[in-house]
This record gives C-alpha cells, structure tokens and sequence, in this order.
C-alpha cells in the first residue's frame, strides 16, 4: 500500500519547516493542513504554509481526482485563493523544493508574484 500522500506532503513540510528555521531564524512559518474542502464536497486536502512577518501564504493541494499531482499557489495571507495553481508531480516535491520556496517568498526580497 502506498503512503497517504496527505502525510508525505506533511512530513517533507514539517522537515523543510526545521531546516528553515535553522538557517533563518527571521523566517518563522506556520503549517496549517485545512480537511475543510472536504467538508464542502471538494474531494482535496490543502495545506497552507505562512509566514506571519511577510503575510505570504504558500498553498498546496491534493485533488483526489488528480492523484500523484501536487497543486500549488504563491499567494498572501489576506487574498481568497484563486484558481491559478500551478503544477507539479509529488514524485517531484522533497524537502529541498518547500524549502527553497519558503526561503525563496519569504524572505523580504521576494517578488510579489514568484516564477517557479
């Protein structure tokens, strides 16, 4: 049996998070996983990864009926989340891709809109 991707996503976040924060103290995210899609009749999982000093959120999805695909968003804490994610397959994602994306928005220079 293959390993919940919702608890892969969760592990690499919760690794990646670590990392961050030993090497950018500044940096403080805050990993939410958010089941309430569900609760609408939306077959998904988010998580959300913010950082409270920058206000910019980091949203990813898991759409049940887009299995082995991890769905993403650069966003800010204070937007709805739109529509736009962009792509990436979860045999893709590690550690060292959340942490690049966390040091990469959330650190003061980031752009408003990132390209990855």
């Amino acid at each position: 049996m293959s390993e919940d991707p919702l608890k892969k996503l969760s592990d690499l976040a919760s690794e990646a998070h670590t990392r961050i924060q030993q090497v950018h103290q500044h940096i403080n995210p805050v990993v939410g996983v958010r089941r309430g899609m569900r609760d609408i009749g939306i077959p998904a999982d988010a998580m959300t990864i913010d950082c409270l000093r920058t206000r910019r959120r980091i949203v990813l999805v898991l759409h049940d009926e887009d299995p082995g695909v991890l769905l993403y968003q650069f966003s800010t804490i204070d937007e709805d989340i739109g529509l736009d994610f962009q792509r990436m397959a979860m045999a893709d994602v590690n550690v060292a891709t959340l942490f690049s994306w966390m040091e990469d928005y959330f650190s003061d220079e980031a752009p408003d809109s990132p390209i990855h």
